[in-house]
């Protein structure tokens, strides 16, 4: 199990919020943090921690009135870690070579391969050829249904027919290097951790994977790493005291240092 940190950028500022309360009309989220430290601040802090893979997420869409503010954050705290963060939001085959020029390790994408509520692999084939299959992480952050786990997109507001599984997960590998899932239905609440997805992701032996979503106590912690069989990556937002919460983020770096 590693740390995977975020920087979660929000109308310009960096924020932990509720996930599934995330609006596109009118740029609105229901706030756990707003923080008064610009995102560069973060990017130094996750770097002189030595920790790699963290993700900063741009929350906008590319049409808001504030995505350049967000996208300014987000190109910033590249430049104050290079090769150390991924980035994730209205990634595409036109605008990924910048971002990894720009510093990130990795580009996260969601909604650009899984237009119209499936897989378009021709999409998915473009995405690859711009970036590498080695700089692509796919995000399949899902809600729970009475079909399964759904993944959802466009900034979590829309459900496709997708299903995490086992077949999804193995069918996907071979298009990237990792995998980031947010558990959108727990996403920001701080009172624990979607169990059986979190079992569904530890008993699959692919390639890496982290998993967010409810994480708020060293005890989550401790059910994550078993349920994940010690293959689960962690990333942990509204809970750290970094951005308001109670769990101490030190704290977190010892647990997984231990393993």
């Amino acid at each position: 199990m590693e740390f995977r940190p975020c920087i979660d950028i929000h109308n310009g500022k960096v924020k932990q919020i509720v996930g599934n309360s995330l609006r596109d009309a009118g740029d609105q989220a229901r706030e756990n943090f707003v923080s008064e430290k610009d995102a560069a601040f973060f990017a130094n802090l996750y770097k002189n921690a030595g920790l790699k893979g963290g993700h900063i997420i741009l929350l906008n869409s590319a049409d808001s009135e504030y995505y350049d503010a967000t996208r300014r954050q987000a190109m910033e705290a590249l430049a104050a870690y290079p090769g150390g963060l991924q980035i994730g939001g209205g990634i595409t085959p036109d605008n990924g070579e910048d971002y990894l020029r720009a510093g990130a390790s990795h580009v996260i994408v969601t909604s650009y391969v899984f237009a119209g509520g499936v897989i378009r692999y021709d999409r998915l084939e473009k995405m690859v050829r711009a970036v590498g299959k080695e700089h692509l992480v796919l995000d399949l952050s899902c809600r729970k249904t009475a079909e399964g786990y759904l993944i959802v997109t466009d900034r979590w507001q829309r459900l496709t027919q997708e299903r995490v599984c086992d077949a999804l997960l193995d069918r996907l590998s071979v298009y990237c290097d990792e995998f980031l899932i947010h558990a959108v239905d727990v996403e920001g609440k701080c009172e624990g951790i979607e169990r059986e997805l979190a079992g569904l992701l530890g008993a699959w032996s692919g390639l890496s994977v982290t998993y967010a979503g409810g994480v708020h106590s060293m005890e989550d912690l401790q059910v994550l790493r078993d349920l994940g069989h010690d293959r689960l990556h962690v990333s942990i937002g509204s809970a750290l005291d970094l951005f308001g919460g109670a769990l101490c983020w030190e704290d977190v770096l010892k647990f997984v240092k231990r393993f």
